[in-house]
């Protein structure tokens, strides 16, 4: 069985990229087990830390070595990722040479509550994970606007193009952690 861990970049309770990661989880097929991993209580990075490291920063690498593959399903702040994000992904890449990350494979979602969906964040974010070795599903790329009308008031996405778009991303991203595992 195949492990994927969910990222959630942003840290807001019932935030909708965490809605968006509920309803896609499922997505996934016998075989596959999805688990959250939380970034929320990640002191920030400090290379001082790289000697004595945070309980925090120990779970949650210990976290991501667990897993398989990773999906990022991330929000858009400034044309970048959140802060928060940044951080895990610096906190689970170091000390250097340590990089937790490393030849997992990975998938990005990203999402806005304006009509560029996350644009900026999504590629900063390839940016960052290509550095970090990890291969990514190159398409279909997935950009989410408008997430507000996106999900109802129980939080599930009613829109039946959108989650068969969705399914298809997902199924490629299957395809794409068999190659590595």
């Amino acid at each position: 069985m195949a492990k994927v861990g969910i990222v959630v970049g942003s840290i807001r309770n019932n935030s909708f990229s965490q809605q968006i990661a509920d309803n896609v989880a499922p997505l996934f097929p016998d075989g596959f087990e999805t688990e959250f991993i939380e970034i929320a209580n990640l002191p920030l990075y400090n290379q001082d830390y790289d000697e004595n490291s945070p309980a925090e920063y120990t779970t949650f690498r210990d976290k991501v070595k667990s897993v398989d593959a990773v999906l990022f399903v991330t929000p858009e702040h400034n044309r970048s990722v959140p802060a928060a994000l940044k951080n895990a992904l610096d906190v689970a890449s170091r000390p250097w040479g340590q990089n937790v990350w490393d030849g997992k494979p990975a998938a990005v979602i990203s999402q806005s509550i304006s009509g560029l969906s996350g644009f900026g964040a999504n590629h900063h974010l390839r940016q960052t994970l290509a550095f970090l070795n990890m291969p990514i599903v190159q398409q279909p790329e997935v950009y989410l606007a408008n997430s507000q009308d996106l999900v109802d008031g129980s939080g599930k996405i009613t829109n039946e193009g959108t989650i068969e778009f969705l399914q298809g991303f997902v199924n490629t991203f299957v395809d794409l952690i068999k190659k590595f595992n």
